[in-house]
């Protein structure tokens, strides 16, 4: 599998990096999160999913921007 390049990334530096960067670029989603919509957390983690090529842990991803935008 990781000579394919399909082992699963869980990698929580990687991942924060990743995190960091959909948030700054979708301040709008961010906001609506921290305003109480909590189902904008999906597109959010859609967008760390397909910054990573879809490799990065999914319950990972969410655990790290719940924490990102609620820090």
């Amino acid at each position: 599998m990781a000579a394919e390049g399909l082992a699963q990334v869980s990698d929580r530096g990687a991942i924060e990096r990743a995190v960091a960067d959909v948030i700054a670029h979708h301040p709008t989603q961010a906001a609506e999160f921290r305003a109480g919509k909590d189902r904008v957390v999906g597109f959010l983690v859609g967008q760390v999913m397909k910054a990573t090529g879809g490799k990065a842990n999914p319950q990972l991803v969410q655990e790290l921007l719940r924490a990102a935008l609620t820090g």
